[in-house]
């Protein structure tokens, strides 16, 4: 009985390495169409007797202003284009705060919050934390920054049920993502901890205090994919 549960459990693993390095190769090239956090919030949405709204149009990098990639690296991860999928620094300043009760801006990287926006469910666990780490090290490995930039900056959320760089600048300005100034990219970055709480315009005071750090620390990012 014990050697069927393990060939079992070995069976799921190996089935489950396939098809996670499959999907992984394949979002490499192919742009993806819904996240697991879009299902989410279409649930949410439909529980509160609300009407179903998702926006979200894919666009290539290209078609994304390097000004709102530079806001999101500076507000988001200040050293996406040197670490290997975490940092550690950053990880344990947000550990020795959290365990002191302090609430700051979390250690996850931009590729961390790629693998969870596009492979995983929310929530706050240990068993999440480690397909996190896992689906991170593979996007590192099989992906390029510029691709991770790009499929982060399609599938984050950014407003209520707006969903990357082109239904944001759009939601948010009315224009394409390729003509966003300096202004508005850090208004977008300076909302991601809690797009339904703030508004990237007519802004509060403290995001307006954010979107001016991110463009005096925009300066020193160099987009060198």
């Amino acid at each position: 009985m014990f050697q069927k549960i393990l060939r079992l459990f070995y069976k799921v693993v190996i089935w489950f390495f396939l098809i996670s390095v499959f999907s992984v190769l394949l979002f490499r090239w192919v742009p993806v169409p819904f996240t697991p956090l879009m299902i989410t919030r279409a649930f949410e949405q439909k529980a509160g007797g609300e009407d179903l709204h998702c926006k979200h149009d894919w666009v290539p990098i290209e078609e994304i202003s390097p000004k709102l990639q530079k806001a999101v690296i500076a507000s988001e991860d200040g050293t996406f284009l040197s670490h290997h999928g975490f940092d550690f620094r950053a990880m344990y300043q947000a550990y020795k705060s959290n365990s002191k009760g302090k609430r700051i801006k979390g250690g996850s990287t931009i590729s961390q919050q790629t693998a969870k926006n596009v492979f995983l469910w929310q929530g706050r666990s240990y068993v999440r934390k480690a397909f996190e780490a896992y689906f991170t090290v593979l996007i590192e490995l099989l992906w390029s920054k510029e691709r991770i930039m790009e499929v982060y900056l399609n599938s984050i959320e950014m407003g209520d049920g707006v969903y990357g760089a082109q239904a944001a600048a759009q939601h948010w300005y009315g224009k394409d993502a390729a003509n966003l100034t300096r202004y508005e990219a850090a208004g977008i970055a300076a909302i991601l901890p809690n797009p339904f709480k703030y508004k990237a315009k007519g802004s509060s005071g403290y995001i307006e205090r954010r979107k001016s750090r991110i463009m005096k620390h925009m300066k020193y990012v160099k987009l060198d994919y």
